[in-house]
C-alpha cells in the first residue's frame, strides 16, 4: 500500500533532486527485413521501424503527463546491421544508416542504435563492410549510433579489430572535424556487450530478444546524493544501506513506467536498466556522490573504493525492486556528461589513468572522454585494449567512447551541448604503443572462461 509520505517523497525527488526516466528504448528485430537487394532491405527497415515505433514518442509523452514523471529520451535499438546487411549486395552500409536515420526522424526518437558489429572472435563479410562504413555513416546521419564488440570473457580480445577501431575513430573524428569530432560521441567499442542495453550510443537489439520489446533506463544520481547528505559521518554500512533503499525506490518508478509503456504499446516489457546516468546539470552527478562520501575531489585516493560501494549497492537495491533488471545497471562515469567529473578533470584531479582504475568497479568504462586531436590511432587502440582486458578478465561489460577532437590540445574545452555536455581535453601517455598494436591476432580468453 502506497502511503502519503511515499508520494510526497517521490514528488520531492522529481521536483528537486533531478530524478527522471532517462530513456524508453524500443528494441526492434530487423531479421525479417533482410533481402538480397540493398535497396529493398533499406525500404523494409524503414517500413518496419516506422510501423512498429509509430506511437513510441507519443506514448512516452502521455505517460509523462499522466504520472508527472520526466522521460528525457525516447529511443530505438535494432538488430546489429552487420547481420542484416550481410546477405545484401551492398558494398557499404551507409545506405542502411541513412534508412535508419530517416526512420528515427519520422518516429521522432532522439537516437537509434544498432549500426553495430560483433567481432570478438573474428569477422564476417557483413562485419568488415559495416566497420569500414562507420566514419561516413556517422558523418552523414544525425541520430544513428554505432557500436563494435571486440572482446569477451568467452572469446578473448580480437586485436585486429582493436587496431582497426583506433583507425576508425580517427577517421570519424576527421570527417566530423567541424563539430570537434562529434561523430565519435556516437561510437562505442565494447567488450562483453549486452543484448538489452537501452542507453546510447551502445544500444543494439540482440538476436536473443523478441521481435520488439520495451526497455527502460532510469537515472537519479541527484537523489542518491541527497539521501547521503542525511547520513553524513555515518559508517559505510549505513552508506550502503541508504544507497540500496534509494536505488529500490528509483527502480520501482522505472518498472512502473516500463510496464505502462509496454501495456499501452502492446509490446513486451524487457528490462529496467538501473544505471545512475549523470547529466551536466548541477546536482545530477555521480562524482558528487563520491565526494559526498568524503572524497575531497573525484579522482583523489579512495575514489575507486567509493565507486565500488556505490555500484554494488545500486545493484542490490535494484534487483530487490524488480525481477527484470538488465542492461548495464550500475553507475556511469561519462566525463563530459557529469558536472563533477568535468570539474575534477579540468583542475587535474581526475586523470585518464584514474578513470581506467575506476572502470574496474563501475558500469561500462571510459566514456565521453575528449583527448587531443593528434592522438595516434595506435594509442587509441591501446586504450581500447586495456579497457577490453578489464572487461574480459573481470567478466563485466566495459567500453570506450573516446573523442580525439581535431585541432584541440590538453587544456582546451569542447562544447557538445545538451546531455553530452562539456569535454575538457585530457592528457594521454606520450609513449608509443605502436609495436604492441601492430602484433594483431587474438588475446586468448582467460582460464576462468572455461566454466561449462
Amino acid at each position: 500500500m502506497i502511503n502519503q509520505f511515499e508520494v510526497l517523497e517521490t514528488k520531492k525527488m522529481l521536483d528537486e533532486e533531478n530524478l527522471d526516466i532517462r530513456t524508453i528504448t524500443m528494441g526492434i528485430s530487423l531479421l525479417d527485413c533482410i533481402d538480397a537487394s540493398a535497396q529493398k532491405t533499406c525500404d523494409n527497415i524503414y517500413d518496419k521501424i516506422t510501423r512498429t515505433a509509430k506511437d513510441l514518442v507519443k506514448t512516452g509523452e502521455d505517460i509523462e503527463k499522466d504520472y508527472g514523471i520526466p522521460i528525457i529520451n525516447k529511443r530505438i535499438s535494432v538488430t546489429p546491421v552487420s547481420i542484416v546487411g550481410g546477405a545484401t549486395d551492398a558494398k557499404d552500409y551507409v545506405c542502411i544508416a541513412k534508412a535508419l536515420d530517416k526512420a528515427a526522424k519520422e518516429t521522432g526518437v532522439n537516437f537509434i542504435g544498432g549500426f553495430s558489429a560483433l567481432v570478438q572472435k573474428g569477422y564476417t563479410k557483413g562485419d568488415c563492410i559495416l566497420i569500414d562504413s562507420i566514419p561516413e555513416a556517422l558523418a552523414t546521419t544525425e541520430r544513428v549510433c554505432s557500436s563494435v564488440n571486440v572482446g569477451s570473457t568467452k572469446a578473448g580480445i580480437n586485436m585486429d579489430a582493436v587496431k582497426q577501431m583506433g583507425e576508425i575513430i580517427k577517421k570519424t573524428a576527421d570527417l566530423t572535424a567541424s563539430t570537434d569530432g562529434f561523430g565519435c560521441a556516437k561510437l562505442v567499442v565494447f567488450a562483453n556487450a549486452v543484448e538489452d542495453n537501452p542507453f546510447m550510443a551502445g544500444a543494439f537489439h540482440g538476436v536473443g530478444e523478441p521481435d520488439s520489446v520495451i526497455h527502460v533506463g532510469v537515472s537519479g544520481p541527484g537523489v542518491v546524493k541527497c539521501a547521503l547528505e542525511k547520513v553524513k559521518g555515518e559508517d559505510f554500512g549505513v552508506v550502503a544501506n541508504t544507497i540500496k533503499k534509494t536505488a529500490f525506490k528509483i527502480t520501482r518508478m522505472g518498472q512502473l513506467v516500463a510496464q505502462e509503456a509496454s501495456r499501452r504499446l502492446n509490446v513486451p516489457f524487457g528490462i529496467v536498466d538501473l544505471s545512475l546516468a549523470p547529466t551536466p546539470a548541477v546536482g545530477d552527478s555521480v562524482a558528487y556522490i563520491l565526494e559526498e562520501m568524503g572524497i575531497e575531489k573525484c579522482g583523489a585516493h579512495g575514489t575507486t573504493a567509493a565507486l565500488a560501494l556505490l555500484n554494488d549497492a545500486v545493484k542490490k537495491g535494484g534487483v530487490f525492486a524488480s525481477s527484470y533488471v538488465g542492461g548495464l545497471s550500475g553507475a556511469f562515469i561519462p566525463v563530459s556528461e557529469d558536472a563533477g567529473m568535468i570539474s575534477a578533470a579540468s583542475i587535474g584531479a581526475l586523470s585518464l589513468e584514474k578513470l581506467e582504475a575506476m572502470t574496474c568497479v563501475c558500469s561500462v568504462g571510459l566514456d565521453m572522454i575528449v583527448v587531443p586531436g593528434d592522438t595516434s590511432a595506435s594509442t587509441i587502440s591501446a586504450i581500447i585494449a586495456d579497457e577490453a582486458a578489464i572487461g574480459m578478465i573481470n567478466n563485466k561489460t566495459t567500453a570506450v567512447r573516446l573523442i580525439p577532437a581535431p585541432g584541440k590540445n590538453v587544456g582546451d574545452v569542447v562544447e557538445f551541448g545538451g546531455l553530452l555536455g562539456t569535454g575538457p581535453v585530457m592528457k594521454v601517455s606520450e609513449y608509443s604503443s605502436d609495436e604492441f598494436i601492430a602484433r594483431g591476432g587474438r588475446i586468448p580468453a582467460p582460464i576462468h572462461s572455461l566454466r561449462n
